[in-house]
């Protein structure tokens, strides 16, 4: 009789915020396949007796292939196992679910998908910036620092004018392009930003600033998102200062302050 394999979603970071199925699942498993950037708390949720397999990369290093961990999951699957195949976040945003899910169905092994916190929601929550709001932001983007890159990307400026907020994910290292690409595709100089790093976990930093000062932000370490928007103008106070403001909303009082270069918070 053939296995299980579960596409688990292990959130940003913090174990308090595993769903009860995704918890459930690591204290049941016979095999955990996991990602680098899960943390090695909730790796100590996982059942002693499961096989644990450390399949992930950092800042493109590859230690497994996509092809190898796709015939690891199906030949365990094959054999009858139940097998975790735990990623940071939510597995089908950024996470390469998608292929994951067409060779367990080419093989014929059932999977579930379990979601998780992404990073961006744990980013947000982190610092208190609301990712939409009914006077500021109607829409919300995740994209990756390739596509913000990407000055021809399709409907870019439509969606700048739309005054969505941006959640990029890996932005990479040039910041000065990254806000270059953003401010010609129409968005404001003085547009509040926000670079989160290690969401939700004791190392976790973040540095506000503003999009045409972006390039002068000491860059974290990874994993690391940059928030985009007005919604920005709403972070959580870490300090003192006089803070961002997102426009047209001067009754509510300001909720974060503004760093350069040196700036940080842990």
């Amino acid at each position: 009789m053939k296995g299980k394999v579960y596409l688990v979603g292990a959130g940003p970071g913090d174990p308090d915020l595993l769903t009860v199925r995704a918890l459930q699942l690591l204290k049941s498993a016979d095999a955990v396949l996991y990602d680098d950037l899960v943390s090695t708390e909730i790796l100590k949720l996982v059942s002693p007796a499961a096989r644990l397999h450390n399949v992930g990369k950092r800042c493109g290093a590859k230690r497994v292939s996509q092809k190898e961990i796709n015939f690891l999951m199906t030949t365990m699957g094959e054999s009858g196992l139940t097998v975790v195949r735990l990623k940071s976040g939510d597995p089908l945003i950024f996470g390469r679910g998608g292929e994951e899910i067409e060779a367990l169905r080419e093989a014929n092994i059932e999977c579930e998908i379990v979601p998780g916190v992404t990073a961006a929601l744990g980013a947000a929550a982190a610092v208190q910036i609301p990712l939409t709001h009914r006077h500021v932001s109607h829409a919300l983007v995740f994209l990756t620092g390739h596509a913000a890159d990407d000055s021809e990307h399709a409907g870019w400026k439509q969606l700048v004018a739309s005054g969505a907020t941006f959640v990029i994910y890996m932005p990479g290292q040039n910041y000065a392009e990254l806000a270059a690409q953003l401010m010609s595709a129409g968005l404001r100089e003085e547009t509040p930003c926000a670079v989160v790093s290690a969401a939700t976990i004791p190392n976790q930093k973040v540095a506000l600033s503003v999009l045409r000062e972006l390039s002068g932000v000491r860059h974290f370490p990874t994993p690391g998102l940059l928030l985009v928007g007005e919604v920005v103008g709403f972070a959580r106070r870490f300090g003192g200062g006089e803070g961002l403001q997102a426009p047209g909303l001067q009754a509510i009082p300001s909720q974060t302050r503004r760093v350069g270069a040196e700036g940080d918070f842990a």
